[in-house]
């Protein structure tokens, strides 16, 4: 539950390893890299890159406008930390794979809030 409540602060929390440092999503009880139980949640940048995109036509659920994009992020802070999200405020025949993301978030209601992603408007150094 804490993954979805992190947004109430405007910080993206991801599980990490206190062992092996590793990150990982989905949450889980245990470490998927060396399965220590050491796992807690740490703030992320909330910057990424576009691994994946699928443009939505079908209206699956009736507060999303399509077409709207469904991607999958790679975050920056390791290499095949990814989870799936939305792009918002961003035209959909402008969203690419390799296209730098930055996390908004939408409150869901009951303190919970969903993690979606727009064009990040920050240089890579």
């Amino acid at each position: 539950m804490e993954f979805w409540r992190s947004g109430a602060d405007g910080q993206l929390r991801m599980q990490r390893c206190g062992s092996c440092r590793r990150w990982q999503h989905p949450p889980n009880p245990v470490c998927s890299h060396c399965l220590s139980r050491e796992v807690a949640f740490e703030t992320v940048s909330g910057y990424g890159t576009v691994y994946s995109v699928t443009i939505n036509h079908q209206p699956w659920l009736p507060h999303l406008i399509e077409p709207y994009a469904v991607i999958v992020v790679e975050l920056d802070e390791q290499s095949g930390l990814r989870f799936v999200s939305r792009m918002v405020a961003t035209p959909v025949d402008e969203v690419a794979v390799g296209m730098r993301v930055r996390v908004v978030f939408e409150p869901l209601g009951d303190g919970l809030y969903a993690p979606l992603f727009t064009a990040a408007e920050e240089v890579l150094r």
